[in-house]
């Protein structure tokens, strides 16, 4: 009896083991990876274009479901294809800044998914928007020397 129990205390020890390794059966599900966290633009002109991508890749063993792509504000407007990505494969998340706002560029993009090792991915966009040459001011309008003056 003492053989019995000793026998189903290390064969329960060891399962608990292989199952802490990560190697149970049903393999380790989606996993989302990205191509990098942060695109920085760098100095980019007023007015230019504020695209960029991000490449999403599948690598795990189960399909990869991106739910949403949001942003950290309204000037930041990503785009994601909520296909399912087959392991192995890859998607792309489209992010559009506005760039009619002058100043440093520091704004996230949160990829919502049914990945195991992110279920919320974050991204990053860095840079800094440069205003474009003034406009000359519209010309003073001058009083011509004929006209009446005024009197109080």
């Amino acid at each position: 009896m003492k053989k019995f129990i000793l026998s189903i205390g290390l064969s329960a020890l060891f399962l608990g083991a292989f199952a802490q390794d990560g190697k149970t059966v049903g393999g380790t599900g989606a996993q989302i990876s990205v191509d990098k966290e942060v695109h920085d633009y760098g100095k980019i002109a007023a007015g230019a274009n504020g695209s960029c991508e991000f490449k999403v890749t599948n690598t795990g063993d189960q399909p990869l479901i991106i739910t949403n792509c949001k942003g950290s504000c309204g000037c930041t407007v990503p785009k994601c294809d909520t296909a399912p990505i087959k392991p192995g494969a890859s998607t792309i998340v489209t992010v559009k800044y506005d760039t009619k706002r002058v100043g440093p560029i520091n704004k996230s993009v949160t990829i919502s998914s049914n990945a195991a090792n992110a279920p919320e991915k974050i991204v990053r966009i860095s840079g800094t928007v440069e205003a474009g040459p003034e406009t000359p001011a519209s010309p003073v309008k001058e009083q011509s020397p004929m006209a009446p003056v005024e009197q109080n």
